[in-house]
């Protein structure tokens, strides 16, 4: 089995490789090609990879290039993490439109598009290179934002699916308020990438949810940074990135007091990489907790693992509605629980949501389509009506500063600027 990560310089990738390692009953890998332009950052990563593997008595080829169509020739799957004008361009998305009042953030809001205009183009063309050199693969997206550039996958045909780490996060987190294996904990999730709720969760098929709130409510509050009052109002465990929504001014207020994210993880990737350049180090370092995106490699290697295998193991993806819910066009992407097996994603019925959620699954919905469509086809307008359509902007005034903040900040990466 060969399986090739693109953006594979990343310094999250040793999260990766560790469950890669961990995990290799459950996806015995013969070949691991890690493929990033940054061939300084692969070569740090690249060789404490390859102590990972070694360590913990993985028999698997660990390679790495900055030559795409060499890296996932003849691969089975390929997984995408890249990240389109690094943490500099992060910045500029966590900052700029704070000047507007509106929530500076990566995937969400007037940054987060800026990253899809930047992102879509270059996974299209990374999906192209794909199918002429590897048929049969499947692409598994972790690229943010993961709804758009599913959808943009998908829309072009690519055999496809978006993966988000948030569900696999709360299945472990309840797990733990639980005293239970996180195995044993099955989550009702539902919405879109970066807009969801966990309407249930069971163990052993009953639900355990209303007492999980009952018990454990202030410490879920307190990890999701919102009111306890709040969840116990909406009786389900929104994701964290309800809380741009939920609790915008709010949050907008934080960020114009405090340095960006995307200034914090630099700090830490530099840290980071000087570790990676250690020959002893034969281990992910406790420090790359702090770097996000926690579970990803599970969650990676059961999605993977299934797609290759053909289990029909229920995962929770991004893929596309087919009327999974009605109220959505049947062409959008979703982020449900799903069978998955050798020919994709088969979505679960789901039951009716309360028109509290739907309708911001909607208007989101409806954003993300203007943003694909700006992203494939640019011009000033599509950016505007794509901001003019997002729930955290939806001024005119506003939408018309923000798209000549956004044009000005990512001009190097827009063909049509």
């Amino acid at each position: 089995m060969r399986l090739a990560v693109v953006g594979g310089g990343s310094t999250y990738t040793p999260e990766l490789i560790d469950g890669f390692a961990r995990l290799r009953e459950a996806l015995p890998l013969d070949e691991l090609v890690l493929i990033d332009p940054a061939a300084d950052r692969l070569e740090l990563v690249g060789g404490l990879a390859r102590r990972i593997f070694a360590k913990q008595g993985h028999p698997g080829r660990i390679s790495w290039t900055d030559d795409l169509d060499a890296g996932v020739d003849g691969a089975d799957a390929v997984l995408l993490q890249l990240r389109v004008g690094g943490q500099a361009a992060r910045n500029q998305d966590e900052t700029w439109p704070l000047e507007c009042g509106c929530v500076g953030q990566e995937t969400t809001g007037a940054g987060g598009l800026a990253k899809a205009l930047r992102t879509v183009p270059v996974v299209l063309d990374i999906a192209e290179r794909v199918r002429r050199r590897s048929p049969g693969a499947w692409i598994v997206d972790f690229t943010n934002p993961v709804g758009i550039v599913t959808r943009a996958l998908l829309t072009h045909g690519h055999k496809a699916v978006g993966l988000c780490n948030v569900a696999i996060g709360f299945q472990r987190k309840f797990a733990r308020l639980l005293g239970v294996p996180p195995q044993d904990v099955e989550l009702d999730h539902v919405g879109l990438n970066h807009l969801t709720w966990e309407r249930a969760v069971r163990v052993h098929g009953e639900d355990v949810l209303p007492a999980l709130l009952a018990e454990h409510g202030d410490a879920v509050a307190d990890d999701l940074r919102m009111p306890r009052s709040l969840l116990d109002r909406l009786g389900v465990v929104p994701s964290y990135y309800l809380r741009y929504y939920y609790q915008h001014d709010a949050v907008v207020r934080e960020l114009r007091g405090k340095p960006s994210r995307a200034a914090e993880v630099a700090a830490l990737e530099e840290r980071l990489l000087g570790m990676y350049g250690d020959p002893a180090l034969d281990e992910k370092p406790e420090l790359l907790g702090r770097r996000g995106g926690a579970y990803y490699s599970e969650a990676a290697v059961a999605l993977t693992a299934a797609l290759l295998g053909d289990t029909g193991e229920r995962q929770i993806v991004n893929t596309v509605n087919h009327g999974a819910l009605p109220f959505l066009p049947d062409d959008a992407v979703i982020e449900v629980p799903a069978a998955v097996g050798a020919d994709g994603p088969e979505v679960l019925p789901v039951r009716p949501l309360e028109p509290l959620h739907t309708g911001l699954i909607a208007h989101v919905t409806a954003y993300e389509q203007l943003a694909l469509e700006a992203a494939l086809k640019g011009g000033r307008d599509r950016v505007f009506d794509a901001l003019l359509a997002h729930p955290l902007i939806g001024q005119s005034d506003y939408a018309d500063r923000l798209t000549d903040q956004l044009i000005a900040h990512n001009r190097e990466h827009l063909s049509w600027a």
